[in-house]
């Protein structure tokens, strides 16, 4: 009974931690001894261009945000770390609003896509939340566990690939940066 019990909270603090993978199972991570980060990635590439449909029916490019850094969250309703963090990506769009532009990505499919503008309109985003294709996850090399978020510079380039709940504090010193640089 006590190792079935220890599984289960192991298993518990995997999700909320790592993330959610798309089939809502835990991912797990490589472990990095010299880094908290380990799930970010470091290798530059221009960001695929997009266009997708926003929870208004509305189009909406990845262009339409040039000389804008974005910060591009793949999540969905159902994922517990994708909803621990949405406060602190709205927290980021209002500090940063006129340099920065957060852009959600829903993976919710058609059993949950339903709930999705109820769940924005709930948790109050302030961001655009359009609704995936399985060409976007492919032309960003494939989401194996949300939240996974990309932070695009100002010209287009994916900086970092961040995979699973990270602070605020971890999206900001790396906003900063670019900001910086223009």
């Amino acid at each position: 009974m006590f190792k079935v019990l220890a599984s289960v909270i192991i298993l518990f603090y995997s999700v909320t931690i790592i993330g959610c993978s798309k089939e809502n199972e835990a991912k797990t991570s490589q472990s990095n001894e010299n880094s908290s980060t380990s799930n970010i990635q470091s290798d530059v590439k221009k960001a695929p261009d997009f266009t997708l449909t926003n929870i208004e029916g509305k189009d909406v490019s990845l262009s339409d945000y040039k000389g804008k850094v974005v910060v591009l969250d793949f999540w969905a309703t159902w994922c517990p770390p994708c909803r621990r963090g949405i406060p602190d990506l709205i927290e980021i769009q209002n500090k940063y609003k006129n340099k920065v532009a957060v852009i959600g990505i829903s993976l919710d499919r058609e059993n949950t896509k339903a709930g999705v503008p109820d769940f924005v309109n709930k948790m109050k985003i302030n961001y655009p939340v359009l609704y995936f294709t399985d060409k976007v996850i492919n032309d960003f090399g494939g989401v194996e566990a949300i939240p996974t978020t990309f932070i695009i510079d100002k010209k287009g380039n994916i900086i970092k690939k961040m995979v699973g709940l990270y602070p605020k504090s971890e999206y900001e010193n790396q906003l900063n940066e670019l900001i910086k640089e223009s």
